[in-house]
């Protein structure tokens, strides 16, 4: 039996394409996930290697759906193949099942997880950069020294509330009392 697994991060995005793919591949059952693939709390993954039987393929539409590190890939594909299962990837043509598959499986999980750790340290290279010229990125300030001063000034001299105080300037009472 094809057993079909999608997944999508959050619950704003949509699984009908993922769901589309899998029936066009004949899967009988879909396991439908709405959580991060660094979750490892993953319910209808837990369920979908519980009910695995020999001879079952487990199918994504990409490997990416089933997990999100290589360590983790490997792991879940281990317990599918302990189950006597395959593992597909159609996007990506990835049969388990076959001596081919697996080879190549190992290798788009390796450069999946080398791209993965380049965007990191592309990132961290960038906000070095950033910091070296004075930007430090972030969230602005929500107020400026000045209207830190008028604060203090409406609640000492004007002996205005807290919370008259935050609606004059349009933030919570904490950024006043931060302030």
């Amino acid at each position: 039996m094809i057993i079909g697994y999608a997944r999508v991060s959050t619950n704003e995005q949509n699984l009908d394409g993922q769901v589309d793919l899998l029936n066009e591949a004949g899967a009988e059952k879909i396991f439908l996930e709405k959580r991060t693939g660094k979750n490892r709390d993953r319910p209808e993954l837990v369920r979908l290697l519980e009910q695995l039987r020999k001879g079952d393929v487990v199918a994504v539409t990409k490997y990416d759906r089933l997990a999100r590190s290589l360590k983790d890939l490997i792991e879940i594909v281990e317990q599918i193949r302990e189950r006597e299962a395959g593992f597909r990837s159609l996007g990506e043509e990835i049969d388990t099942t076959t001596s081919a598959g697996r080879l190549i499986f190992h290798v788009f999980g390796s450069i999946a997880e080398f791209e993965r750790e380049r965007i990191v340290e592309r990132t961290r290279e960038g906000l070095a950069a950033a910091r070296k010229r004075g930007r430090i990125g972030g969230r602005p300030p929500a107020l400026s020294e000045e209207a830190k001063t008028e604060i203090r000034r409406m609640r000492d001299r004007d002996h205005r509330t807290i919370a008259e105080i935050a609606r004059a300037f349009g933030v919570s009472r904490s950024t006043i009392y931060r302030a």
